[in-house]
């Protein structure tokens, strides 16, 4: 099912993909090498902030797989619930109990949104004329996002208080969360594969759209699209779709605008980012995650 979906998903994306592919024909091949390897060494990051979220070592084999396999999943589900379902049956498999695998996914998710977003202060504190911010977000968009958003908090928090056994549910999980939150923090090696792979992973993100940029000679400074990589996704996660395409797309190409970039090379470098870290590995995560459930290893 899952290849099924993608070559569909292929098909109806061909002249998008094609467009970017020819852009990326004339551009420097070093430069291109460079943003598969640091996209590949994304896994790697994800593989350790997976470990560290858990207590129990888990096999570096697999877990490196799954990541990779998880990528094809996570394009075919909004918010990351494809990558979230594939690590539950995999931790699951592991050995570790529903609560616990659960409680280590809201760790990861947490952890990650938290690294993307530190990186993300530090640089604009460093370079605080590398972006306008308010660029990514149009007039009242800003003041929507947050009523909304303080409207599901308010709405979560009024039904977890009203109902009881829903109230049982929740108080279950945060014990359980802020249990292995401890354990892990005591376990220096755990705490530093937890934080460290959740700063790498959006850093290695971020140098692959860098790398592009360079390929196609971007005429923007190397940290301003690092910025502009960075708070184009925290931006865009407030529209959960599969695998960011569409808002995260959307995103990139103003915030690289915003940095300085020409309209039509910002579309170029997007495009070309896309096909690197999505489309090339799509396929063949979308094998591996077939061979995994073959295997019943999620």
């Amino acid at each position: 099912m899952p290849i099924t979906a993608v070559g569909v998903w292929v098909v109806q994306n061909w002249p998008v993909l094609a467009s970017g592919g020819r852009d990326l024909l004339g551009a420097n091949h070093y430069w291109l090498l460079a943003a598969v390897t640091v996209t590949g060494l994304g896994w790697v990051a994800v593989s350790c902030t997976r470990q560290g979220a858990v207590l129990e070592p888990l096999p570096a084999g697999r877990l490196l797989a799954t990541q990779f396999a998880a990528s094809a999943a996570n394009h075919l589900l909004p918010a990351g619930l494809g990558a979230g379902a594939v690590n539950l049956r995999f931790l699951r498999g592991c050995g570790i109990p529903l609560a616990r695998s659960s409680a280590a996914l809201a760790l990861y998710s947490l952890a990650e949104s938290a690294g993307r977003v530190v990186l993300l202060l530090v640089l604009l504190a460093a370079f605080p004329d590398a972006l306008r911010l308010d660029a990514l977000v149009p007039n009242g968009t800003g003041l929507l996002l947050a009523s909304v958003a303080a409207g599901l908090v308010c709405s979560v928090l009024l039904a977890v208080t009203a109902v009881r056994p829903l109230r049982r549910i929740v108080r279950a999980f945060l014990d359980t969360a802020l249990t292995d939150a401890r354990s892990l923090h005591a376990m220096p090696a755990r705490a530093l594969a937890l934080w460290g792979g959740s700063l790498a992973f959006p850093a290695l993100q971020a140098a692959g759209l860098v790398a592009v940029a360079l390929a196609l000679d971007v005429p923007v400074p190397v940290v301003h699209v690092a910025i502009a990589y960075l708070a184009a996704t925290c931006v865009a996660a407030a529209v959960p779709t599969p695998g960011g395409i569409g808002s995260v797309d959307a995103a990139l190409v103003v915030a690289l605008v915003t940095a300085g970039a020409p309209v039509a090379v910002a579309t170029s470098a997007v495009l070309g980012y896309r096909i690197v870290t999505v489309w090339l590995p799509l396929l063949p995560a979308a094998l591996v995650l077939g061979v995994l459930v073959r295997r019943k290893v999620v």
